[in-house]
């Protein structure tokens, strides 16, 4: 009984982090949870909060010894269960919601254990479960964004320094390399993960620390990164990010198939509204070949081909993502600036604002 008490109590606890699957009271939930949490992991699970915190602290609130405190939460952190931080030769930890936070860091590894493969079916049968019982999801203002290829932008745009990858990865000293979560897990599932290279993600800061110290992620220096990006450039990855134009923590370079960002705007009425970098592409007639190659290669199939041989875009469903542009060998298409197209939110506080107004907008 008491084994079951803690996972009840777990519910509510997930359900205060929030998120796109915070804790809800189906199946799925528990038999999600029986098997990433130990009893143990689940109770010191339950004592922790978004803001960091130390195992001292957490003792000497709840008389716990703080040497059997300080293991445990070293385990669940190497397990991606919660996330730690040094800050000051001191040493945190920090409850993670599911998604963004444990889903993600259960595939970073790459491992590819029986017991994984468990939790790759049973991550993804609570997420149907959540949609089944809440519907797909409706996004009014989102909470990514794209990040164009700005070599790709004609030379008569002016580009903003949130409009450039590179502004993020110049930033930072510490970043790491970690296996692309979404095609892991689809992997794991056995699914076709259609060649796409795997470690082509990135994080920056302190999380990139936590998944160098516990989730086996590769440090990079500024010019790997970069050569990085240019691989999943040639392969017809999106660069997507937090909808912030400063202190971004990580970078994904996702495929339309597994990225969940990706599928789920794919899913709206007009997935370019909600899913944009602020470019479009634009097309040279003299020097197009009509190759088709760029119809092939655009991840929100916003292209087609013209009777005059031109391809046409459906700015409805285009990303501005620049896949397009990247896989032209004629050089035949730029990246213009959409007019009007507003600046992303600046941090995380306008960000919940922007989405709030929105929400209530949308309700009115």
């Amino acid at each position: 009984m008491a084994t079951q008490q803690v996972y009840r109590d777990m519910l509510e606890v997930m359900q205060g982090r929030r998120g796109p699957y915070a804790g809800l009271d189906i199946p799925e939930f528990f038999e999600l949870v029986e098997v990433l949490f130990t009893p143990e992991q689940a109770e010191v699970n339950n004592l922790l909060t978004p803001r960091p915190t130390t195992a001292a602290r957490i003792s000497a609130a709840t008389g716990r010894e703080e040497a059997e405190l300080t293991a445990i939460l070293n385990r669940m952190a190497d397990l991606g269960l919660c996330e730690t931080v040094i800050r000051n030769d001191v040493r945190y930890f920090r409850g993670a919601p599911f998604m963004p936070g444990i889903f993600e860091y259960q595939f970073m590894p790459g491992r590819e254990t029986d017991r994984d493969r468990q939790i790759a079916r049973l991550i993804h049968r609570y997420k149907m479960a959540c949609r089944s019982a809440k519907g797909e999801t409706k996004v009014s203002f989102p909470t990514t964004r794209v990040i164009t290829v700005d070599r790709k932008i004609d030379a008569g745009n002016a580009i903003h320094t949130y409009d450039q990858v590179a502004t993020y990865i110049d930033k930072y000293d510490s970043i790491s390399i970690n296996t692309c979560y979404c095609r892991h897990a689809a992997k794991l599932r056995g699914e076709n993960i259609h060649g796409m290279p795997m470690q082509v993600c990135m994080t920056f800061g302190d999380m990139a620390d936590y998944t160098i110290e516990r989730l086996g992620a590769r440090p990079v220096n500024q010019a790997q990164a970069l050569e990085i990006l240019d691989q999943a450039e040639e392969a017809g990855l999106i660069h997507m990010s937090r909808n912030t134009s400063e202190d971004i923590t990580f970078l994904c370079n996702c495929d339309r198939w597994h990225c969940e960002v990706v599928t789920t705007m794919l899913k709206q009425p007009k997935p370019g509204l909600v899913f944009n970098s602020g470019f479009e592409p634009k097309f040279d007639p003299q020097l197009c070949i009509a190759c088709g190659l760029c119809l092939e290669r655009c991840p929100s199939e916003a292209l087609t081909m013209e009777e005059n041989d031109v391809p046409l875009v459906d700015l409805d469903r285009c990303f501005g993502c620049a896949v397009c542009a990247t896989g032209c060998s004629e050089d035949a298409i730029v990246m213009e600036a959409k007019p009007g197209y507003p600046a992303p939110p600046k941090d995380l506080k306008e960000l919940a604002g922007a989405m709030k107004a929105s929400y209530k907008k949308g309700t009115s």
